[in-house]
């Protein structure tokens, strides 16, 4: 883990700021959830570096990212939804993952060949999922293709890794890097570590790759990328997406990119700018040029823009806003930036204008 300058530790300055304040938001959730059901299941399709495939999204409720717990991210308010008390057992984890399978049966023909696991911490953190429970987890869906599992660098381990890709599961770590600039994640996010951090959990991830010599599974990591922390500006936030895609482009084991625009969530420090008009979530038309500039970088970027065409999440004028959708989503699967040619809105302009003028010091310039 990476080490903070001692600043960070003075009273009210620094991490210990930003964590003081986030402490007390989150302390005004008033809702419980039951430990026994996930957050969210639901199947769609993604791009891998196999093709498209089918895919199992679940989202485990577990007792929360450890980090999110001592304050955390400026942004996320995933911890809001975790289960009090810090922990859930293996046996009502399993039944989460029965729901999800159930789910699966009941809406899709074939099972899906690619499985995606979050936490909305980390899965690798064995105090929100234990050992028991990964491997039960990894014996469940031996005979899918892929798995996606989210996680922090600090617990990225070739050995936890191996317990999938030995039944031979193609295996992904999905790690919120957010940003490649180190001051960006520290000061805007308020995330501990260092892009090194990164590169490391990389360089585990290929560890695990084919361990046993026979070719039967890979391990590698897919970077997820804040569009738009709170604190930038709309170019700023551009400019810092394109070179932080580039950058994780260029590092061994990074075969995927997702480019997550920022979106208001509940019990957040962005819910409180943004309710003291402070902050505005990114426009679309931000998300389609950083994927028409990054189209040419040696890894595949996407992007899912939750919540797309509200206030609180990314948009445009309304007007335009499930079109641009249509197109980034069609561009996910099949990567053609032409697709962008398609669309088109008279606020454009406004965007235009918004990334000339719009500073730090009057930002947002618009809703």
């Amino acid at each position: 883990m990476s080490k903070p300058t001692p600043e960070v530790y003075e009273q009210g300055k620094g991490m210990d700021a930003h964590n003081q304040v986030m402490r007390e938001i989150r302390s005004r959730k008033e809702a419980s959830y039951d430990p026994h059901r996930p957050t969210r299941v639901w199947l769609d399709e993604d791009n891998t570096p196999d093709g498209v495939k089918e895919s199992l999204t679940i989202i485990l409720n577990t007792g929360g990212c450890r980090w999110a717990r001592a304050g955390g991210c400026t942004m996320c308010g995933y911890v809001a939804e975790s289960v009090d008390g810090g922990s859930v057992s293996h046996e009502a984890l399993m039944d989460q993952i029965d729901v999800c399978l159930a789910h699966e049966a009941e809406n899709a023909t074939d099972s899906a060949d690619l499985i995606k696991i979050y936490t909305s911490g980390s899965f690798l953190d064995e105090r929100e999922v234990g050992a028991e429970t990964r491997e039960a987890i990894a014996e469940t869906f031996a005979d899918r293709d892929r798995i996606v599992l989210e996680s922090l660098p600090d617990f990225v381990d070739r050995e936890k890794l191996t317990d999938f890709t030995e039944r031979g599961l193609d295996t992904d770590v999905a790690i919120g890097l957010e940003t490649a600039t180190d001051r960006v994640r520290h000061d805007c996010v308020n995330k501990y570590f260092d892009f090194a951090d990164f590169e490391a959990a990389c360089a585990e991830a290929e560890a695990a790759s084919d361990p046993d010599g026979a070719g039967e599974a890979d391990a590698g990591v897919k970077a997820y990328l804040l569009m738009k922390p709170p604190f930038l500006s709309e170019s700023e936030a551009v400019e810092d997406m394109i070179a932080s895609i580039e950058r994780c482009a260029g590092v061994e084991g990074c075969h995927t990119i997702s480019m997550n625009p920022c979106n208001v969530q509940r019990y957040t420090m962005v819910d409180e700018l943004y309710f003291n008009d402070g902050y505005r979530p990114p426009w679309l038309w931000s998300v389609a040029h950083v994927l028409r500039e990054t189209v040419d970088v040696d890894a595949i970027v996407v992007s899912d823009p939750v919540g797309h065409g509200s206030d609180r999440g990314p948009h445009n004028c309304t007007e335009c806003d499930d079109l641009v959708q249509k197109a980034i989503k069609d561009f996910d699967l099949r990567q053609d930036p032409s697709v962008f040619e398609q669309v088109s809105c008279a606020c454009e302009a406004t965007w235009e204008a918004v990334m000339d003028l719009e500073r730090g010091y009057n930002q947002p310039l618009t809703r």
